[in-house]
């Protein structure tokens, strides 16, 4: 009996061990942005991204028309205007954390991580580094982070009559509930 149950455990093992990316199709990036005169805050939940636990690789992919704002006529200028969405319809992230060894995924708990990569947003890729934390579970891996962005760097152009309206760094959320990737 006790060699069963010791089977089994190892079997059990090996399967978790097989579960080498995670993913998400609805994760969650926001950003906010505030001043004196105004408070601009949107929201988008259709966030695509995979996790590779094996190499710490992580990849994001964000359709710009799905982020969403409490006013119609900010969203219409945030897609016109501000980040061209019909030339420029998706941002991208592709990087690494950096710190993989100090994560234990075969064992729950939250771990503090820093990601390095590329973030290309309105046709432009830029180097970054974020910190954030990974709460590994027996179902699935947490992931979230907050860093600040700024427009400029990324050649967004903030009209003069509207410059007092938006901050010059906005606070970037970033929200992912990852569950393992099957086979099919």
């Amino acid at each position: 009996m006790k060699r069963v149950a010791l089977i089994i455990i190892i079997m059990l093992q090996a399967l978790s061990l097989g579960a080498q990316k995670y993913m998400t199709r609805n994760g969650y990036i926001g950003f906010y942005s505030h001043t004196a005169l105004e408070d601009i805050k949107a929201d988008n939940n259709q966030v695509a991204s995979i996790l590779d636990i094996a190499t710490g690789g992580i990849v994001f992919q964000v359709l710009i028309k799905s982020f969403h704002f409490e006013k119609a006529l900010m969203e219409e200028h945030f897609n016109e205007n501000y980040l061209e969405s019909e030339k420029y319809p998706k941002s991208t992230f592709n990087g690494k954390i950096t710190n993989l060894s100090e994560i234990d995924f075969l064992k729950n708990g939250t771990y503090d991580v820093t990601v390095e990569g590329d973030l290309t947003i309105h046709g432009v890729t830029n180097k970054v580094s974020a910190k954030g934390s990974l709460d590994v579970r027996s179902d699935g891996i947490n992931a979230s982070s907050r860093f600040t962005l700024v427009p400029e760097d990324y050649k967004i152009e903030i009209p003069g009559i509207v410059r007092n309206n938006i901050a010059r760094s906005m606070e970037m959320t970033v929200t992912m509930k990852y569950e393992p990737m099957t086979v099919k």
